[in-house]
């Protein structure tokens, strides 16, 4: 199979996504909104994430698996705390509501901490903070996901890819935005290299017999995602530990599914009738920066952070250390000109997605 890209510009997909999530009844302010954070996903290089997510999304929506038009609801609160239930709508909706009511207590209280159960995939997590910076404060975003991880010297999925990611302002130097799956690569990565018939490296997958593996085919056959860090000497205990915090905070702090519990974000995967609580959950934090320090310090504080590591003396071999977030601005300033790389197999579903929804690919 041909493993050459094509590009198109974002504002095309941008209209196309939104089109079938329009064709699924989700409301159309929603539907925008859906589709640009796939779309971000994609201009921020992070193309696990994005729209080669769509085929996915779409399932569920035709298997009556997700809610097109949720009633999203405060199901306790307090002036700086909340949990919402998403009533099994699209994460990619249930998200951003959940974010902003974080970031309306930040600015009332000084910090806003919001729980989310009975809700679905909602993006990259980095989108979140992202969009927390616009408002002037400190954004935090964890989703627990259905599980394909292993614990540290286990041998059965038991926990997702769990990302995490906050993001600090600058005052002339861009943000630092920290973005990051829990298991030593994220779920999307493997499906990647399997697009692209390549294998995997050693350290990020078993089979499910729980032997390692390279063939990332073998690992969406019921194997088995490391957590960060892969082994005990390589500090896999870490990354199995951030993990269970994130399912937790994510899961059992919101009344949702947990662990092997949470449901998985595909329809053709066969699902346990077990579970513990109501769709997968998120946790969202967000923090005034005035409520511990001037803002503008604050700001100027970060630059001379960001411009001392740049300084840092570079590895031989390399141009020295990246500040968290570089590759996806790099990314973005490519692609936001000269349009998004998709593989022939995520076009092809695109394709399939279109003629399902009668919406034209462009």
């Amino acid at each position: 199979m041909s493993t050459t890209t094509r590009r198109f510009p974002a504002d095309r997909l941008l209209g196309f996504v939104e089109s079938v999530f329009i064709h699924y009844e989700i409301p159309a302010p929603a539907a925008r909104e859906a589709a640009r954070i796939l779309v971000s996903a994609d201009l921020r290089g992070i193309d696990s994430h994005g729209v080669a997510r769509l085929r996915a999304y779409v399932e569920l929506l035709d298997a009556g698996a997700i809610n097109p038009r949720p009633d999203i609801r405060i199901l306790r609160q307090t002036r700086s705390t909340a949990t919402v239930d998403g009533d099994n709508g699209l994460g990619l909706v249930v998200g951003p509501y959940a974010n902003r009511l974080a970031i309306e207590k930040a600015r009332d209280v000084g910090s806003g901490w919001v729980s989310v159960c009975n809700s679905n995939h909602y993006g990259i997590a980095g989108h979140y903070p992202l969009e927390a910076l616009e408002h002037g404060v400190i954004g935090i975003s964890m989703t627990n996901t259905g599980p394909s991880v292993t614990p540290l010297w286990g041998a059965q999925r038991m926990l997702g890819t769990n990302p995490i990611a906050i993001a600090f302002p600058g005052e002339e130097e861009p943000p630092i935005v920290i973005d990051l799956a829990t298991s030593v690569v994220a779920f999307g990565k493997i499906e990647i290299a399997h697009r692209k018939q390549e294998p995997i490296p050693e350290g990020w997958a078993l089979d499910r017999e729980g032997n390692p593996i390279t063939d990332p085919a073998r690992m969406m056959d019921g194997g088995l995602l490391l957590p960060l860090g892969s082994t005990r000497d390589m500090g896999g205990h870490k990354g199995y530990g951030l993990s269970a915090m994130v399912d937790i905070l994510c899961g059992v702090l919101s009344g949702a599914n947990w662990g092997p519990f949470a449901p998985p974000f595909a329809a053709k995967m066969a699902q346990d009738d077990a579970r513990v609580g109501r769709g997968i959950g998120h946790f969202f934090g967000a923090m005034d920066l005035a409520g511990f320090i001037d803002p503008a310090t604050f700001k100027r504080q970060i630059d001379h952070w960001i411009r001392t590591f740049r300084a840092t003396k570079p590895a031989p071999g390399t141009d020295g250390p990246l500040i968290p977030g570089d590759p996806e601005r790099e990314a973005e300033a490519d692609r936001g000109v000269n349009g998004i790389p998709l593989l022939p197999p995520v076009v092809e579903d695109l394709r399939a997605v279109g003629l399902r929804c009668g919406v034209a690919f462009p």
